[in-house]
């Protein structure tokens, strides 16, 4: 018979050359490769069936998870079926008992007997009330024999019990009332639980009496009551049936879970909503598989088992085979290796033996001198490449390298290349030993350091033009090594003040340790010297002004952190003498108090008219009751009580007249801003008296409104009664100037509490008066010194007002009123900050009716 490929066809030779490829590339892969591919396949084989035996358990146990889901998600319709169709069929039998409830003449008996019918047969209903449009209910009957409440008793008219006793029923009872109210539609409340726990909720069916609201019907039902009757038994068995609310906790259920009762799993949940309610309480059907996972499946394992054995011994084969491999290319590797070496190495290797004949040259180091190795080899001193100006010079050091008295830092020699060219290296000299620990020569390894040399005498050079500079500053520079805590370097400025002592710089640092001066670092010295230098170097300068008080200066001290030149971290301070500055700053302060009293001052000189007038009046009443005493005491006709209370007057006139010069003696007193407790309702006080002379000569009235309970305020009550006694003065002259009619001769002053997005709490005082108003090209320039819109004025009134109040935190501001597009008036006010704690303290004495404010009107005339 002939052989297929030898047909006529021809069909078989095709095959024979598809085969061929392969096999020409079997054969032309290495026997290492052929044995990895050899063990390969089997193991690839074992992990496809382990990977298709896990697949196959992962689809049927998604299969089963589906058809529970499934059967889970029908259960719970069911049972919303189930549950709304009784709530709707209450529904429809309240409707025609709530349009009874508006008829005349509906007593509370009756609504008792018909709320006693409806809820006989209902065991889900728990109460059922009759509430009027006030919100207080009119009867109420407890359909079972749990009351939540003692106080509410059945058949009870006009009891003035709550809608709901208990207060966690209150909000969500409230709400529904709210939406029957508005809706005049049947609502359901959300959930709430009584003392014991057992969740309800309510239906509120209004009732509409002639078109007009006059209360609801009012049904609660238990959650747990109607779980338990119309939860159908078969779906009971298989699931596990709860209603949540709108947060997800479980308000009742038909079973109680037991801790780990899935045994660890996952359980499968279905919800639906509570219909008709739509309350926020949800249906939810809950179960498990009922299969075992892929984890406790024990064909599953054993299969595993079996894959992981025959894995371990295809790796066990693979890894002998590499062992092989491995021992069969150590050779080719370890000369390949020592090849490389004498290839790639910049250094330049030389080995001499006893008596310095030259044995071997790597070619860095022909490359390095120009010369062949094979003129090298060989050669005894002195070598070709020794310059020949320095040929003793390098003998010398080559007797040192002989008897091994070379220096452990190398030797630094010139050396010439065959072209002539001249270069530094360096040198370092080690013993040769053999195997047999005997030392045969000696071997020396040579550096090209030229540019090495270079940079070094460049950073020399920068290093010294560094160092001028810095000496040359009349700041103070230090470095301090964070660890050993000595000094690294200093400037001719530090050591004028501080010498040498690392005691200057701890005084600019102000006492404090190199970690707490780092901003936002609170460690000490050794936590901090542990973390990442480039962490602590990113940090920015920190500035501080420090006083020495041994050197009566003040500096402005700037710190950071950096690597030193070997490599320590170290602290540097730039301080700066701001000694005048400071002196500058105390004269320019001094400067401030002593316009706040020339201010001052000046207010009263323009009042003195107004306060001569307010003082001559009890100086000629007490005139004029002296006056009358002598006469009818001359005369014989004034009984003894006649004068005594002629005395009492005159005493009090008297009084009146010293409380006037010292309340203006203390305002105009010179003294140094004092921060203390003071209460706004005093400041007021004070400055409306002050202030009442000038209104009433300018027949101006005021009204003050101060809010009760105000926090004490932390200020200089003298300089804030100056400002309020500007402000009130300022806004009588514009009433005066305008020659307004008595209907807008009046300024109102009010002091309330406010809260600031940029402030915070604050007490704002503000001074609004009808007047003209400020033009608008005014108001920019306000608080600019020395300008002012009055002919006499000097322009420093509002400007130190406004420092004043931004001494103490606080912000100025000023606007004009308007109706329509009419200036109506001018409103001046500014804030004062609280403490926090003060303002809850002060709240902490009452409730919220007690934050009330008070209001009190002063008119004055003249």
């Amino acid at each position: 018979m002939a052989p297929k490929s030898a047909s006529p066809s021809g069909r078989a030779a095709p095959a024979t050359r598809r085969r061929r490829p392969f096999a020409g590339w079997w054969r032309g892969l290495s026997p290492a490769r052929q044995d990895r591919l050899a063990t390969l396949g089997p193991l690839m084989s074992v992990l496809l069936f382990l990977a298709a035996i896990t697949a196959a358990f992962w689809y049927l146990r998604n299969e089963e998870i589906v058809r529970e889901t499934e059967s889970i998600k029908r259960d719970a319709e069911l049972t919303q079926q189930q549950i709304g169709l009784r709530l709707i069929q209450n529904q429809e039998l309240l409707t025609p008992v709530a349009r009874e409830m508006v008829a005349p003449g509906l007593s509370p008996e009756r609504f008792i007997e018909q709320a006693t019918a409806f809820s006989k047969d209902r065991p889900e209903v728990i109460q059922v009330s009759w509430v009027g449009a006030d919100r207080v209910p009119i009867a109420i009957h407890l359909a079972t024999l749990y009351a939540p409440d003692a106080s509410v008793r059945e058949g009870r008219p006009g009891a003035q019990a709550p809608l709901a006793p208990l207060t966690a029923r209150n909000g969500a009872a409230a709400q529904a009332f709210d939406s029957a109210r508005t809706t005049r539609l049947p609502t359901y409340s959300g959930s709430f639980v009584d003392d014991i726990g057992n969740p309800y909720f309510q239906l509120q069916m209004p009732l509409i009496e002639r078109g007009r609201f006059s209360g609801v019907l009012v049904v609660e039902y238990s959650v747990d009551t109607l779980l338990r009757n119309f939860v159908p038994e078969d779906v009971a068995r298989r699931h596990m049936v709860s209603v949540v609310d709108q947060y997800g906790s479980v308000l009742a259920s038909t079973v109680t879970r037991l801790p780990d009762a899935a045994g660890g799993r996952e359980p499968l949940v279905s919800d639906a909503p509570l219909t008709p309610a739509l309350n926020g309480l949800m249906l939810r059907g809950q179960g498990y598989p009922t299969s075992k996972g892929l984890v406790s499946n024990t064909l599953f394992w054993m299969v595993v088992a079996l894959a992981g054995l025959t894995v371990w011994m295809l790796l066990g084969t693979w890894r002998h085979m590499r062992h092989r491999v491995r021992i069969q290319e150590a050779l080719t590797q370890e000369t390949n290796f020592r090849r490389a070496m004498e290839n790639s190495m910049p250094t330049g290797m030389r080995a001499m033996d006893l008596d310095g004949r030259m044995t071997y040259v790597n070619a860095a180091f022909c490359q390095m001198t120009g010369f062949a190795e094979h003129e090298l080899i060989g050669r005894l001193p002195p070598f070709p490449y020794w310059p020949p100006d320095r040929v003793e010079e390098n003998g010398r050091f080559l007797q040192l390298e002989l008897q091994g008295r070379s220096p452990s830092g190398g030797i630094e020699v010139k050396v010439m290349r065959k072209d002539g060219l001249v270069f530094d290296a360096r040198m370092y000299v080690s013993p040769l030993i053999d195997p047999k620990g005997q030392q045969t020569g000696w071997m020396t390894s040579m550096t090209n350091i030229t540019e090495a040399k270079r940079i070094r005498d460049q950073l020399s050079a920068s290093h010294e033009r560094f160092t001028t500079v810095l000496e040359g500053l009349d700041a103070s520079v230090s470095v301090l090594s964070v660890q050993q805590g000595e000094l690294l370097f200093t400037n001719r400025s530090y050591r004028l003040w501080f010498g040498g002592d690392a005691r200057g710089h701890a005084l600019l640092t102000g006492g404090a340790t190199p970690a707490e001066f780092m901003p936002g670092a609170e460690d000490d010295v050794d936590q901090l010297s542990g973390l990442p230098t480039h962490e602590l170097t990113e940090v920015g300068t920190s500035p501080r002004e420090v006083f020495v008080e041994s050197l009566q200066k003040w500096f402005d001290v700037r710190s950071r952190y950096l690597q030193w030149t070997d490599g320590r971290l170290a602290q540097m301070l730039i301080a700066t003498d701001i000694t005048a500055r400071r002196r500058a700053e105390e004269q320019t302060a001094m400067q401030a108090e002593k316009a706040q009293v020339t201010s001052r001052l000046v207010t009263m000189g323009e009042m003195a008219s107004s306060v001569a007038h307010e003082l001559n009046q009890p100086l000629t009443a007490i005139t004029n009751y002296c006056n009358g005493m002598v006469s009818r005491v001359k005369a014989g006709s004034i009984s003894q009580d006649d004068l005594v209370a002629a005395l009492q007057k005159t005493a009090r006139q008297a009084e009146r007249a010293g409380q006037i010069i010292h309340r203006i003696r203390s305002f105009v007193k010179r003294s140094e801003p004092q921060r203390q407790p003071a209460q706004a309702q005093q400041i007021v006080e004070d400055a409306v008296d002050l202030a009442g002379i000038e209104l009433r000569r300018r027949q101006v009235a005021i009204h003050t409104y101060v809010a009760q309970r105000l926090p004490t305020l932390m200020c200089d009550p003298i300089l804030v009664e100056q400002v309020l006694l500007n402000l009130l003065k300022n806004a009588a002259e514009a009433i005066d100037s305008a020659a307004l009619p008595p209907a807008r001769r009046h300024i109102e002053l009010s002091v309330v509490p406010r809260y600031a997005q940029e402030e915070g709490d604050v007490i704002e005082f503000s001074v609004t008066d009808m007047g003209p108003g400020i033009k608008e090209e005014v108001l920019g320039r306000l608080y600019e010194a020395f300008f002012s819109t009055k002919a006499e004025g000097l322009g420093i009134g509002l400007s130190l007002c406004r420092s004043i109040i931004e001494s103490h935190r606080g912000r100025m501001r000023a606007q004009n009123l308007y109706n329509g597009h009419h200036i109506v008036g001018c409103r001046f006010a500014f804030t004062l900050p609280v403490d926090i704690a003060a303002r809850h303290e002060a709240a902490g004495t009452g409730d919220e009716a007690g934050m009330a404010v008070s209001s009190t009107t002063t008119v004055t005339s003249t």
